[in-house]
Order: structure tokens, then C-alpha cells, then sequence
């Protein structure tokens, strides 16, 4: 019996860019990375950093469209490889994708209904063409769409919520067991967004479906999640449960990204001003050091020298900084 929905076993990805040879280059895109996800119960662990850490390579990792330099991904205890060889339609629809942009999720040939009828056929959710359709109905409704509304267009005459919702019907229509958002609000109108998390919440009571929520807000991270996690240039510096990690940071990035947040006050503007001499681009494909060691005030001779690990601090708490050793 598996004891994990989701685990990453020491997870590196390294892809090689430039030219040939000696001008051949090499960037670690994520260095070890290590969690898991319970199959005991459903929860929504969020994977919050900035753009350039590693969370779609993760992503695409988990979803099979690449394999690991070193390392395991398993789901319900076997290699996310050897499900695509061996189970592969069976895994597909346990384990479902929600992207970034919506609009290229869709064929602008087909008018929409079609990603919902593909599904149902892929997967043999339906017997007939009138169960087809009346499944597609209900589900639509659930989501808060209308179907005269919607059905019978073409994508380019949805809005960017409507096409990201329908894909929350695809989702309600196969039930899978874990949903891999990759950015999923982020092209979505601000005024939308908890319209949309609240129903990918939904899925976590009503189906027992558990989700990995990607994302560079921890606005939106706190406000659905369980449990964060937070990555910085492909490592992981700090996790634990969602109240925990907000309310007491214990890495200096964690804390940096939520003093970053901006205050809904148009009186209290931001003046503070970033020198373009302090933004560094991580050039090097390993680094014997803190990935943080460069920004970080707290800033020892260890630091320079020596990867720290993640330390366990409290109850299902980690953080990779050499002040918890």
C-alpha cells in the first residue's frame, strides 16, 4: 500500500543550453528537491517562488512531459515513468493539469465543448451521446456557467475566465485524484480570482481530490493552501503549514517575499528604491553554498561554503538556513 498521494525523492533537473562543446552550457533548474503530498486525505499544497525557480519544470516533471536528471518522482509509490508505460490512460486521468494561459489549452478550430467531449470519450465517463451531454450541462452549472451561454462557441469569444472555469468542468467531469495548477489565476481578471479558487477548493471536499498549487503570489497561496512550500533557484529553502509559514517566516527569502507584499493602501506607496547592481543573475549550474547566501543580512562564514539542508524545526516544519542548525 502506497503511503504517499505525491513524493519527489531528490529531484534534479538540468538542461543544457547554448551551443556545442566547449560553449555548451548547463542550468540546474531544481537541485534536489524533496516533499510529498498524503494519500490519506486530500490537501492543497501551494509551491510559491519567483519566476526563473524551478515550479513549472516541477510541474512538468510530475505530469510526465519530462524526466528527472537524478532523482524520483512517484505517484501511489510507483514512477511517474512507469505509469506512462505501463497505465498510462489511468494515470492521465488521475492526474490533471490546469495551465497558466487558457487559451492555449484549446483548439481555435473546435468550438469549446469539444475539450469536454474529448474527455468523456478518452476516459469512458459516458455511455452515450444524450448522457454525454447532460453531463456537461450539470457540471457546467456547478461551475457557475451557463451553458447557452458558452456551449457552441469558439474559444476567442470566451473570456480568460470562462475559458479557465470550463476547464474546472473538464476537471469536475473526470475526477481526478491530484490537480496540478500551474499559475492558474494569473491571466484571470483580479475580481474573478476567488470566484475560481473557490471552486478548485470545492474539488478538495466534494471529490477528495488533492491539488498542487503553483504560483508567485502568496496572496492567493494563503488564502487556498494547506501547506507552502517555498523554492528558490531550484531548491527548496522552507515549508509548512500554510498559518505557520505566514504569520512566523523562518528563512530570510520567506520573509523577504512577504514583506514584498503590497498593502492595499494608495497612502502607504512603496518608495523605496532597488538598485540594478543588487539583482544578480544565477549563472552557475551548482553552487557548494546557500542558494540565498548573496541577499541574505543574516549572512555567515558557512553560508559561503556549505549547502545547508533542510532542518526540521518544530512540527512539520523545514527550513534550509544554518540559523536552525
Amino acid at each position: 500500500m502506497y503511503q504517499s498521494l505525491l513524493e519527489l525523492k531528490n529531484v534534479t533537473k538540468i538542461f543544457s543550453v547554448g551551443g556545442y562543446l566547449a560553449s555548451k552550457k548547463t542550468i540546474k533548474a531544481l537541485d534536489s528537491i524533496s516533499f510529498t503530498m498524503p494519500s490519506d486525505k486530500p490537501v492543497i499544497t501551494a509551491l510559491v517562488g519567483e519566476s526563473g525557480s524551478g515550479k513549472t519544470t516541477l510541474a512538468r516533471l510530475i505530469l510526465g512531459l519530462l524526466e528527472p536528471t537524478s532523482g524520483e518522482v512517484l505517484y501511489k509509490g510507483r514512477k511517474v515513468s512507469d505509469w506512462l508505460k505501463k497505465d498510462k490512460i489511468a494515470y492521465l486521468k488521475e492526474v490533471q493539469p490546469v495551465f497558466q494561459d487558457p487559451y492555449s489549452t484549446y483548439n481555435p478550430f473546435y468550438r469549446v465543448e469539444r475539450v469536454l467531449e474529448v474527455a468523456i470519450k478518452k476516459f469512458k465517463l459516458a455511455s452515450n451521446k444524450t448522457e454525454r451531454q447532460e453531463m456537461i450541462l450539470k457540471a457546467m452549472k456547478e461551475m457557475g456557467l451557463r451553458p447557452e451561454d458558452i456551449l457552441g462557441r469558439y474559444p476567442h469569444q470566451l473570456s480568460g475566465g470562462e475559458r479557465q472555469r470550463l476547464m474546472l468542468v473538464r476537471l469536475l467531469l473526470i475526477k481526478p485524484k491530484l490537480i496540478v495548477a500551474d499559475e492558474p489565476v494569473s491571466m484571470i481578471d483580479v475580481s474573478l480570482r476567488a470566484i475560481f479558487l473557490d471552486h478548485l477548493a470545492s474539488f478538495k471536499n466534494n471529490l477528495n481530490t488533492s491539488c498542487l498549487y503553483i504560483t508567485h503570489d502568496l496572496n492567493t497561496a494563503s488564502y487556498i493552501s494547506d501547506k507552502i512550500i517555498v523554492l528558490c533557484r531550484g531548491r527548496v529553502v522552507e515549508d509548512g503549514p500554510k498559518e505557520d509559514l505566514i504569520k512566523e517566516p523562518l528563512h530570510p527569502y520567506t520573509k523577504l517575499l512577504i514583506s514584498s507584499i503590497p498593502i492595499p493602501d494608495p497612502k502607504n506607496r512603496w518608495k523605496e528604491k532597488i538598485e540594478s547592481k543588487s539583482i544578480e543573475f544565477f549563472k552557475e549550474s551548482e553552487l557548494k553554498r546557500c542558494i540565498f547566501s548573496e541577499r541574505c543580512p543574516f549572512f555567515k562564514d558557512i553560508c559561503g561554503r556549505e549547502t545547508p539542508p533542510l532542518f526540521e524545526v518544530g512540527h512539520d516544519r523545514r527550513v534550509a538556513c544554518f540559523q536552525y542548525c
